[in-house]
Parts: C-alpha cells; structure tokens; sequence
C-alpha cells in the first residue's frame, strides 16, 4: 500500500514546480514522518539543477529533515508516534562493513543509500524532504531534543554534521587555534561549534562583510583574506582549517597557515582537481584532509551538544513557492544562513 505525499518534483534542469509521490506504507521496522521543515542545502541545488553527473528525473531533493512520527511499523522500539525527530543526508546503508559496525555509515564500503537520487532496499528511487512525509528504517532516523526549535533543527542534519564532525576528529578544544574558511551556511555552523568547544576561532573570507555577524557568534578574530598582507600575518598561525568553500583555493598558500602538525580539512568540493607541493605538507608535518558528515551515533551527538548548550542555525523560514527564489538566492550568497522551507505550504 501507498500514501500520497504534496512535493515539490525537479522534472528537469530548469525549476522545482509543485507535484505528488507516493510513499510506501511503513514496513516492519520503519517510521512514516510528517515533515515540518526542511533545509535548502547546497547540494539540493547542484541536484535539481543537474550539475551533479547522474541525475534521475523527475526529482524530489532535500535532506535537513525535521518532522514528526506519524505511523511506525510492528517492530519499530526507537521511536513512538508523536516524537520529534529528523533525517539527514542518508536513510540506509549495508550494516555490514567494517565502517557501518562502526558506527561511521556514511562511509559505507557498499555506498550508503541517499535520501534522494538513491535506491533503496524497495528497489525504488528515494525521494527527499521536499515533500509532506517520508518513510524511512527507524535505525536511520535522529531524535530532536526539546531544547530546539524544528526550524533551526533542520539544517543541523548536514550543516550542522558537516562542521561538527571534522573539528571533533580532529580534536577542536581549548589550547585550539581553529580557522573556518568561508562565513555562510557551513561555516557560520563551524564558528558556533568551534567556539562552544572552547577553540580559539577564526574566520577566514574574502571580504569583512559578515566580520559582525561572525563575531556575534563565536568567532574571536576575522581576516579578509583578499588583504595581501593577511597571510604573511597569519602564516604557522593556526592547529586547524575547515574549508566550507567550493571554490578553488591556492591550497598550498592556505597549508602555509598552519602550524606543524596541523591540518586543513576539506568540507567545500571544488570543481576542479587541487594541485599543490608536496613541500607544503612536508615541511610543517601538516595534513590535508577531507570529510562528509557524521554517522548516525555521531549526529546524535551532535544534536544533543547543540541542545545542552542552546545552539542551532540561523536561518530564513520560506514558503515553497519561494524554492526557486532561494536557490538563485543561495548561488547569490543572498542568506544569512540557511533556508528552511515550512512543509505546511506545499
């Protein structure tokens, strides 16, 4: 048996317009969820728009899901109609590797299952937050802590992960000197985590445009790094770099930042292929290195540091009839910080 879900379908590269899915009554151990909110990210865009290769039409994307648990199988223990909870970038994996036994599903040695432009178990394409309800394995869903509001809770499910879990691996802290490259939806997260984990935090960007903002919440100092003195000044400066832009950067210039051992994380994908000297890791004992999310336990984690401590993302609640509007807003770096779309409006 299905269910009829309000969407809105990418049918093509040119614009989201309103349409209908179907969603799959919940199985044994699934949970049905009626959405709430749900956060534009980054990579909906690139998506719909057909700017990532493998793209299957008709579409529906988003993956900062906040929502409440409407129905759940016979055999669901974790969850219980009414709770608040949410979805992030994936909704299965093989529960098998070496990575998913620990605890690390996004990287699933068999490719964890997308919550769009995936397939699932069911054979059929999953379908993403960009609609009024989802169905999804009760093992891959997250529980919302009270102390968060739904709206500010969505972008916490890839954001949020996105920044927490590099600078937890890489053991941001007090003694830290951590440095986010870019001030927008992933990088105003980094400073708030950074910050709250008692790091000494700086923000790195190409203008002092969002130099208040980034203050306010959290970061001690801010350079405009299109100064051509900044990294003369700030070179051997920093233990960590987060790099939350998709641009191409002079990477060998931005190892030069770091202090020996430290180490620049990549979270922004650019287009192209990176070149650097292998000197500019050597000389200092520095690492350049790469992340995608959290797994589940870790997202937990997350969510509950975030509710302990009051944190959450700033954000612009939108109609859906806006989705367009936001996607050409968000290319413009027109938000401060993250659209949310209210799913009572599709």
């Amino acid at each position: 048996m299905t269910t009829v879900a309000k969407a809105y379908v990418a049918t093509s590269a040119t614009e989201l317009q309103p349409g209908l899915i179907e969603r799959r009554e919940p199985g044994e151990f699934e949970v049905r969820i009626s959405i709430k909110f749900t956060g534009v990210c980054h990579s909906d865009i690139h998506t719909a728009r057909g700017e990532w290769a493998g793209v299957n039409y008709p579409i529906v994307v988003g993956h900062e899901i906040a929502g409440i648990v409407e129905a759940i199988g016979p055999k669901v223990t974790r969850h219980v109609v009414g709770d608040r909870v949410g979805v992030g970038c994936f909704v299965d994996s093989c529960r098998e590797c070496d990575n998913c036994l620990a605890g690390e599903e996004q990287y699933c040695l068999s490719g964890a299952v997308s919550t769009y432009n995936s397939t699932g178990r069911d054979g059929l394409p999953t379908a993403g937050g960009y609609s009024t309800s989802i169905v999804v394995d009760e093992n891959y869903v997250l529980r919302l802590p009270e102390g968060i509001s739904m709206e500010a809770a969505a972008p916490l499910l890839c954001a949020g992960i996105t920044m927490y879990s590099p600078l937890r691996t890489w053991g941001a802290g007090p003694g830290k000197r951590v440095a986010v490259i870019g001030f927008g939806g992933l990088g105003h997260m980094g400073v708030k985590f950074a910050a709250a984990l008692g790091a000494d935090v700086s923000v790195l960007s190409q203008s002092l445009k969002k130099q208040e903002d980034a203050l306010r919440l959290g970061a001690r100092t801010y350079f405009a790094m299109s100064d051509p003195d900044a990294f003369d000044v700030l070179r051997g400066h920093f233990d960590l770099i987060i790099n939350t832009v998709s641009a191409d950067l002079d990477i060998d210039r931005y190892l030069s930042l770091l202090a020996v051992d430290g180490a620049l994380i990549m979270v922004g994908l650019p287009s192209e292929p990176l070149t650097l000297r292998v000197w500019s890791l050597a000389g200092s004992r520095r690492t350049l290195a790469g992340s995608k999310l959290g797994g589940i336990a870790q997202t937990q984690e997350m969510l509950e540091f975030c509710a302990a401590r009051g944190l959450s993302a700033e954000v612009e609640v939108i109609p859906a009839d806006k989705i367009n509007d936001a996607f050409d807003r968000v290319i413009a770096s027109d938000v401060r910080y993250r659209f949310v779309i209210d799913a009572s409006t599709f």
